[in-house]
């Protein structure tokens, strides 16, 4: 694998940081930038210059990871020559959350196909119900198929995300890109970091991904009674004060997961996570603890590597949530120094803060789940 990174800022324009030295063009861009930075459309046909015969990706994010270095208002650019793999592209429109689980079956459709072992996901962050989009993904693809990924981000803002495929990137669009043959190996984590604090509730009234009742009190109210002040900054400061769940899979086993907020509804009382919140489950809310965050950066680096033995991998893509920056504030590239004393000098670093993430819970397991206020990490070599 041949790999080469490049960043845009409005002071320097384009600067390559690693330089690629492509003999054929490379088959993925990666391109992760602000809401701002993208919706010019200039920065995109900037790309497309650069790599005129690539397959490129772009998102917006709430951070851009290059290296070891976090910025807000850049471009952070990879893109990848693989000489023993193939890839397949696929983009689908989605308009509104209830259109989440078709999106992700539309989309698992059109990559399935012999020696698919892997397949990353970038979706609208807005527009999209998580947990129906990686349910849809799920039923579409063999259970040998490992998925991550993650919803693109707008900072604090929640007011625009975007997303594209070989076009400047738009609203209401989902894109992946599948992984074929026997020479790439994969591995993948995802841990949080987060203290559970305050008594367990029983949610008591939900619809999908909108949580109306706890305890049979309006969501809002409980909230607003934690948060204090910071109420008035709702949606922006419910990121610092997620959900864990108590979910029970189908064999009768239970996982926890945690649940961002996206959106809070004051005639309602409602507040609206990134994932679905079922009615029955228990929940609890979360609040930071740093060396705990920071702990678990390292945690998931270490699960990415376990499938390697003594191989070492050449690309690490890393999609952390927003919450996770807003917390760690001026010490937020500590998480990606421990990523990268982990994963090794040798491994490329490229990533952005999202909305959610998408990856299994373990490193063995291979079907996925939606999770929110974590760091995850996809790992990539070829052999």
């Amino acid at each position: 694998m041949k790999i080469e990174q490049q960043k845009w800022t409005a002071k320097d324009s384009w600067a390559k940081k690693v330089s690629g030295n492509f003999g054929e063009p490379p088959q993925l861009v990666l391109a992760f930038g602000s809401t701002a930075v993208l919706s010019d459309a200039k920065r995109f046909d900037e790309i497309k210059a650069f790599y005129p015969d690539s397959h490129i990706i772009t998102a917006t994010t709430a951070g851009e990871i290059l290296g070891t270095e976090v910025d807000d208002d850049t471009i952070a650019l990879t893109a990848a020559r693989f000489e023993k793999t193939e890839l397949k592209f696929y983009q689908a429109d989605i308009a509104a959350s209830d259109q989440s689980y078709e999106t992700g079956k539309k989309l698992g459709s059109q990559l399935v196909s012999d020696g698919l072992v892997h397949v990353m996901i970038f979706s609208d962050g807005l527009k999209v119900n998580g947990t129906a989009l990686v349910h849809g993904l799920i039923e579409s693809l063999p259970s040998s198929v490992s998925i991550t990924g993650g919803l693109v981000g707008d900072g604090a803002a929640f007011k625009k995300t975007l997303t594209g495929l070989d076009q400047a990137p738009a609203e209401g669009k989902a894109v992946a890109v599948g992984f074929y043959g026997s020479s790439l190996r994969v591995g993948y984590g995802s841990l949080g970091g987060w203290d559970d604090f305050g008594p367990e509730r029983l949610i008591t009234k939900s619809k999908e991904n909108v949580l109306y009742e706890v305890d049979n009190e309006p969501a809002l109210s409980l909230y607003k009674k934690y948060l204090g002040e910071k109420a008035k900054e709702l949606p922006g400061a419910g990121l610092l004060f997620p959900m864990s769940l108590r979910l029970k899979s189908p064999d009768g086993n239970e996982s926890e997961v945690v649940r961002t907020v996206l959106a809070v509804d004051e005639a309602a009382g409602s507040v609206t996570f990134a994932g679905d919140m079922p009615e029955g489950t228990y929940a609890k809310l979360m609040k930071a603890n740093f060396e705990r965050l920071i702990d678990g950066a390292a945690g998931a680096a270490s699960m990415s590597t376990e499938t390697f033995a003594d191989m070492k991998p050449e690309l690490a893509i890393l999609i952390s949530c927003v919450g996770r920056k807003l917390v760690l504030k001026d010490r937020i590239e500590e998480e990606i120094e421990e990523v990268q004393s982990v994963v090794g000098s040798q491994a490329a670093l490229v990533g952005f803060y999202s909305y959610c993430v998408i990856s299994p819970t373990a490193a063995t397991e291979k079907q996925c789940q939606l999770h929110t206020q974590t760091m995850t990490i996809t790992a990539l070599k070829e052999v």
